[in-house]
């Protein structure tokens, strides 16, 4: 049986903004607090492969992996996924944005199996990443809506 989790969080700023922020994947590290460091390895076109390293976990280890990223920028979806898998088997990730009245809505839905020697079972992961997609996007909520009332003009601000 494989693990798949749904998570969004609506952000008060217009779609570009959280559009450009979000998929700036070298600022990743300022924008998620669980990457210590991002190393960009290969663009073609609308596809960068890049390597994630988080910090240190509980048990200090650190964990690293190469992704692969496609933004569409026309259809507001980015499809990801890990090229080195590590304790997963597959792991695939769609982003969605969608305009609304109270800003920008973005879902991610993350698709996975873990391997039978990981330190997790599908069950076990799916409420890990249950949980950290929950602080990671209300991060990410706070730093893009602080941008977006930074950017505002200082009279609009005032009122």
């Amino acid at each position: 049986m494989a693990g798949h989790t749904e998570n969004e969080v609506t952000i008060a700023a217009p779609f570009d903004l959280v559009w450009d922020m979000t998929n700036d994947l070298a600022n990743w590290p300022d924008l998620f607090s669980e990457y210590a460091a991002v190393e960009i390895m290969e663009r073609d076109g609308d596809r960068t492969q890049f390597r994630l390293t988080m910090h240190p976990d509980e048990n200090g280890t650190v964990w690293s992996w190469v992704s692969e990223r496609t933004v569409d920028r026309a259809a507001r979806t980015v499809r990801a996924r890990r090229v080195e898998p590590g304790p997963f088997r597959f792991m695939d990730i769609r982003w969605e944005y969608e305009e609304t009245p109270d800003g920008t809505r973005m879902h991610w839905t993350q698709d996975f199996a873990m391997k039978p020697e990981a330190p997790v079972d599908d069950a076990g992961m799916t409420a890990r990443i249950n949980t950290n997609s929950r602080i990671q996007l209300d991060l990410i909520r706070e730093r893009v809506e602080r941008a977006a009332r930074e950017r505002q003009p200082a009279a609009v601000r005032a009122e």
